[in-house]
């Protein structure tokens, strides 16, 4: 095991990390610091966009600078849970049933498509997301850490969809979007193919599995203020309390606005969160954690924009002032 790196490290390896990435995904730096946020928090990251936009591209680059083993799984209507956590094979020289691992075995696993499959495999998920094992025929088996899922979703107007329940979008720590390039963007990305000559593009190892778990071990440090944490907890309450809110957030999403919102500090160099990193990660983390009411599905109203209205009702508690890392041992 890597000795736990400072904060300062951690976030230096943090911005190399998003450099290196960058390289491949173009123009979309505020949204892979939200993704990298949600590894670097230990969480699974789901990705949902139009396709074409780079989701899968963004789990691949993260994957290579991060180190770290990676498997992709197509999720298709005839996948089934056992092509995700593997099976028992008879062998017929040891004449005993052996056990095959699947996909989930890994690393970091792009789960791609991933509403493109029925309710029963999307659940098959479940177990190895929040409990880091899988259980096959009454056996379990532990996951390795570092353990991740990178998900990527078509919008569920997308034609062939199937929505993904509540309890399973609750697991994934937060859902980014990242929408479409500027026109400049869109001709650096042109620009970026014709100069390499070639399709694929292979991304330089900034960490290794090792590195990252103690990178995660380092944000653990992090000052988190009781006014901050408590400022988590009431924009998570208000939104049960919304008059448009069929179900608000359960307390795992104040959970992981704090969990998420530590990470986020670190990556933008600083040692403590302060307000404006909660509001920075409180879309991405809440909104999917949130159901409207089913009379108001064909209008406006949507988990993002129920929580855009509980950042603007919700007091921000004072930040302190401080410069980033300049207290010596406060970490």
């Amino acid at each position: 095991m890597n000795p736990t790196p400072t904060l300062p490290e951690v976030s230096a390896h943090a911005g190399r990390i998003l450099d290196e990435v960058q390289r491949a995904v173009v123009g979309k730096r505020d949204s892979l610091v939200l993704v990298l946020s949600g590894i670097l928090a230990g969480g699974h990251v789901l990705i949902e966009d139009l396709p074409g936009l780079g989701k899968t591209l963004a789990a691949r680059s993260f994957a290579q600078t991060l180190g770290l083993t990676f498997t992709r799984a197509q999720f298709t209507p005839d996948l089934l849970p056992a092509d995700l956590t593997g099976s028992f094979i008879y062998d017929q020289k040891a004449a005993e049933f052996e056990f095959r691992p699947g996909p989930l075995f890994t690393g970091l696993l792009l789960a791609d498509e991933i509403n493109r499959t029925p309710p029963k495999t999307q659940a098959a998920l479940l177990e190895a997301m929040q409990e880091r094992q899988v259980t096959v025929e009454g056996q379990t088996f532990p996951l390795a850490p570092p353990f991740h899922v990178i998900a990527t979703a078509n919008p569920v107007e997308y034609e062939g969809t199937y929505p993904l329940p509540e309890a399973q979008l609750d697991r994934f720590l937060m859902r980014v979007s990242f929408g479409y390039p500027t026109r400049d963007q869109e001709w650096d990305v042109l620009g970026r193919r014709l100069a390499r000559q070639r399709e694929e593009q292979t991304l330089e190892r900034v960490t290794d599995a090792e590195g990252l778990l103690a990178m995660q071990a380092a944000i653990e440090t992090v000052t988190v203020e009781e006014s901050v944490g408590r400022y988590c907890v009431a924009l998570a309450a208000t939104t049960r309390e919304h008059p448009q809110v069929l179900m608000g957030s359960s307390p795992r999403g104040a959970l992981a606005l704090m969990l998420t919102a530590r990470a986020y500090a670190v990556v933008s160099g600083r040692d403590y969160v302060i307000p404006e990193d909660v509001k920075a990660v409180a879309p991405s983390v809440l909104a999917h954690r949130v159901t409207v009411k089913p009379e108001l599905w064909m209008s406006d109203v949507s988990g993002a924009s129920v929580v855009r209205s509980v950042l603007n009702q919700v007091e921000t508690p004072g930040a302190r002032e401080s410069s980033p890392f300049a207290r010596p041992g406060d970490a």
